[in-house]
């Protein structure tokens, strides 16, 4: 039996998920994404240039948290049922990720309609929120989504 996410008809409204992935973040995680995007920015990369800011250690990368906190979802809502992403908005890190903070993360559905130029579709309006072992909010994202309509039998 092959796992998939869901059509658009099986989104609903006010649905919220509550993903079961949590993943502890790492010094590699934090490295290899950061060099891997060019972003040398020393609150990544440099500890002793972190000794001296307001966060006193390195800030694990806030794309890698966006990415991470909408990818654990990925199994449960959208694998092989998403035509793509048509963007995201509203990104907010309300508190920084460090490295060894676990994440944990709920995707909520706050819209869907109809495609107009598609009849095989329909878009989703996500929300995701990541949050750390304190259950701190880490990431809000609103995302929209192409998805798939169930096939016709």
């Amino acid at each position: 039996m092959s796992t998939r996410g869901l059509y658009f008809e099986e989104f609903n409204v006010g649905d919220v998920f509550k993903h079961a992935v949590t993943r502890t973040t790492t010094e590699t995680d934090n490295l290899l994404f950061s060099v891997l995007t060019h972003n040398t920015q020393p609150l990544h990369l440099d500890e002793e240039f972190c000794k001296g800011t307001i966060h006193g250690t390195r800030l694990v990368n806030s794309i890698f948290t966006l990415g991470l906190i909408v990818g654990v979802g990925v199994t449960e809502l959208t694998l092989g049922t998403t035509l793509g992403n048509l963007g995201f908005e509203e990104i907010a890190f309300p508190k920084p990720v460090k490295i060894g903070d676990t994440l944990h993360a709920e995707t909520v559905i706050l819209d869907k309609r109809e495609s107009k130029s598609r009849t095989d579709s329909g878009i989703v309006y996500f929300e995701h929120h990541g949050y750390n072992q304190r259950n701190e909010l880490v990431c809000k994202a609103k995302r929209t989504g192409l998805m798939m309509k169930m096939p016709a039998l």
